[in-house]
């Protein structure tokens, strides 16, 4: 028999009988090509509610359950809101099963996670994608959420959003604050498929540039202790932003060190500096540099452009950006712009 024929015929059938991973047959091959885009939400659709890390109650969660009818979308109350495992919107186990549940359900359009918090990295590799895959939708959250956004990304390529969530909800619409309604109607922009476009005041910081890439990013935190796992973060050709929260100074610096010496930062598109709600340093153990002199010493050598004190954060100004599509980054002596194409 011909050898490269026999070759190619048995890694052929080895294939056909490989198992899949919960879902996934392998990460995507191509960490360059485009995410799939779940259907955008109409009047009339159903958004599920869970809370795959933090505990929260059903009472808290309804100013976004009242926002979002209002909207003209339908709530499906997930079984965690209320339940309680100490820090934990109930165990894992509860917590698995009701984010598998929307995970499976085919009239759900979108998932919001109620709040982040911690605990999504205790579930995320037993969840089972296989139903979403052939009935994606819009996965919405930010902070301990960001494992969900790296995870879509590095296995499915599916975009997702990542925003504020029902812990955000002003309790009185009518007397919230301007900021505070531009950046939950965001949410609903991005799930009905509106042009969206961001600015940002002018920083003596900011690298000049225009670029146009895939958007990824999240929590600078979860993103580095995700590096080498199933839900590493690929962010080659990428517009990466990052955010964090409750960190010291040497903490960031730290964190961004790991991202440079992962390779993680040297083949950006483009760099998006969010908010950085910074602990202050303790007295006598004083570090020394700002956010801004610690990410520019780590991409000195590199040329992309950069954007910082982006509106995106843990912070008021937390707009809903789509992680996986594709936006356009101007940085100019105006300040900064990022839209989607």
């Amino acid at each position: 028999m011909n050898r490269k024929h026999f070759l190619s015929s048995f890694i052929a059938a080895a294939a056909a009988v490989l198992p899949t991973f919960k879902g996934i047959a392998s990460p995507v091959d191509d960490q360059h090509s485009s995410f799939e885009t779940p259907p955008y939400l109409k009047q009339g659709d159903t958004v599920g509610i869970t809370s795959p890390a933090g505990y929260i109650t059903l009472d808290q969660i309804q100013p976004s359950v009242l926002q979002m009818q209002s909207w003209g979308f339908y709530v499906k109350i997930g079984s965690t809101i209320g339940k309680r495992d100490f820090t934990y919107g109930g165990t894992d186990e509860e917590r698995l099963k009701d984010f598998q549940q929307m995970l499976d359900d085919p009239n759900l359009k979108a998932i919001m996670c109620a709040r982040g918090g911690y605990g999504l990295v205790r579930i995320i590799d037993q969840l089972d994608f296989s139903q979403f895959i052939r009935h994606p939708k819009w996965i919405i959250g930010f902070s301990d959420i960001t494992v969900l956004h790296c995870h879509l990304a590095k296995n499915l390529r599916i975009s997702s959003i990542h925003s504020k969530m029902c812990n955000s909800f002003p309790d009185d619409w009518t007397k919230a604050e301007p900021i505070q309604i531009e950046t939950i109607l965001s949410i609903k922009s991005a799930l009905i498929g509106e042009q969206m476009g961001y600015t940002a005041a002018y920083n003596m910081n900011n690298r000049l540039g225009k670029v146009e890439g895939i958007l990824v990013g999240g929590n600078l935190s979860i993103l580095e202790t995700l590096a080498g796992s199933n839900s590493d973060l690929d962010t080659k050709d990428k517009i990466l932003f990052i955010e964090d929260t409750g960190e010291y100074l040497y903490s960031i610096d730290r964190m961004l060190w790991n991202l440079k010496r992962c390779g993680k930062l040297k083949n950006l598109k483009g760099l998006i500096i969010g908010g950085f709600k910074v602990k202050p340093d303790d007295p006598g153990e004083e570090f020394g540099k700002t956010v801004y002199e610690i990410v520019l010493e780590k991409v000195k050598e590199y040329h992309y452009p950069i954007a910082f004190d982006f509106p995106v954060g843990h912070q008021r100004n937390n707009f809903a950006l789509k992680c996986g599509a594709n936006h356009v980054l101007e940085i100019n002596e105006n300040g900064s712009v990022l839209r989607t194409i």
